[in-house]
């Protein structure tokens, strides 16, 4: 894998340069990442990004080009250099395991170390947490709306190339069935689709014709798309040249809740009563759900996905929760800035469940943590350990979790409408 180390700030390096002057970049410390609040409305967010951030910790080395940039570029002294030279985060990681649902206050991440070596990696933590987790906490907005049905992604054309990648990944996680980038299928092995898009009907000299050559080469279960001139029209032409055995139609523009009901309609008079219809022209959870009552077999989904649905960023921050002192022992340290107090202290996190197994409470607390017991089911996985990966990077494990996670939620998880966190966060000891 490419270094990541200069996917930093530069107030990084200096921070790195001064504790190392002083004496106290040596200082045993602990990092949390958290969310102050969820993005205005939402009810739950969704952990993403975790498999990516562990590979991007062992990537972070600063190799001869890495070095010789910051010397070119005057940004820290030859000594700090001599340091960066030989980093290798050697602490360890935990946090809430990927594809589970989290809400304000959760102490989705603990990085603990030294801080010359654990402050460096805030940015590029920050960066793939707070982007994977919005993707996904949209996603599983949309699938949920879906009811079943199922989603594609397709919003590579709407984003940075790379970011589509992740992005690809983090819906999937989220309960995505298939995603169009095959970038993001060769590096995670996720499955890809696609057929055809108005410039193959387009370049054509007439409907009938680019049917026939799509048919000819894909077969009869391929997806034709009926929306480049008349629908109707498109309709009828497709089962003539594909038969009964159609695999889809796609719908790409109009009221497609109209639309959908009277191509059903056409198909079945059609006979051809298997023959699906994917929707696609800029859907979001909101224009899913009005869809619930079409007869849509399959929903295809774009920018507001790759976009977060309004919230493009978790709103994730990484502060400092404890430092050595002078004698060797941890303290807890906390900003107490206007609006921005944190709560010092390594935290522990259980999620609170009732006799039914719902999720009720966040229960969050500061130093040993007690016995679950048969109502609290502990969030906290070990990731790195002694600078060496740990954690369970199966994408399909993520994807189990997600749904576990999400199953244990009240119903009212699922509405679209702006509420309240579905669950209460609790804070041990009366902190807030």
């Amino acid at each position: 894998m490419t270094s990541t180390a200069l996917l930093t700030d530069h107030y990084e390096l200096t921070m790195l340069q001064a504790a190392l002057h002083s004496g106290a970049g040596q200082r045993h410390c602990v990092f949390e990442v958290f969310a102050r609040r969820l993005p205005e409305g939402r009810r739950y967010g969704v952990v993403a990004g975790t498999g990516r951030l562990v590979e991007a910790v062992q990537a972070f080395r600063f190799g001869d080009a890495e070095i010789e940039r910051l010397r070119a570029a005057d940004v820290v002294e030859s000594e700090t250099l001599d340091f960066l030279s030989g980093y290798r985060f050697s602490g360890n990681i935990s946090g809430y395991a990927e594809g589970e649902c989290f809400f304000p206050g959760s102490p989705l991440l603990a990085v603990e170390g030294t801080f010359a070596e654990s402050v460096l990696l805030e940015t590029v933590l920050l960066s793939i947490l707070n982007h994977d987790s919005a993707i996904a906490s949209a996603a599983s907005r949309m699938t949920n709306a879906a009811g079943g049905r199922p989603c594609i992604e397709m919003g590579s054309r709407r984003t940075h190339e790379w970011a589509a990648v992740a992005a690809a990944r983090a819906a999937y996680i989220a309960g995505f069935a298939t995603t169009s980038n095959l970038e993001a299928g060769r590096t995670h092995g996720i499955p890809t689709a696609g057929t055809s898009a108005h410039a193959f009907t387009l370049l054509h000299d007439d409907e009938r014709t680019a049917f026939e050559a799509q048919v000819a080469c894909m077969g009869t279960g391929t997806t034709l798309l009926v929306d480049t001139y008349d629908v109707q029209t498109a309709v009828n032409l497709a089962v003539e040249v594909a038969g009964v055995a159609l695999g889809a139609v796609r719908l790409d523009s109009g009221d497609l809740l109209v639309q959908a009901r009277e191509v059903r309609a056409q198909l079945d008079r059609l006979g051809a009563t298997k023959t699906r219809i994917i929707v696609t022209s800029d859907l979001d959870e909101h224009a899913i759900a009005a869809l619930a009552a079409a007869p849509v077999d399959a929903y295809g989904i774009g920018t507001s996905l790759v976009t977060g649905s309004g919230a493009p960023t978790a709103g994730l921050v990484y502060k400092l929760v404890a430092r050595e002192d002078h004698a060797g022992q941890l303290v807890d340290v906390a900003k107490q800035s206007k609006d921005k107090v944190t709560l010092g202290g390594r935290k522990w996190a259980l999620r609170r469940l009732n006799a039914r197994g719902e999720a009720d409470a966040e229960i969050i607390g500061i130093g040993e943590m007690p016995a679950a017991g048969g109502n609290g089911r502990p969030l906290l996985v070990d990731l790195i350990r002694d600078g060496e990966i740990v954690a369970d990077l199966a994408l399909d494990a993520a994807r189990n979790r997600y749904k576990q996670s999400l199953a244990e939620l009240p119903d009212q998880a699922l509405q679209l409408s702006r509420g309240e966190p579905v669950i209460m966060t609790i804070f041990e000891n009366g902190h807030r």
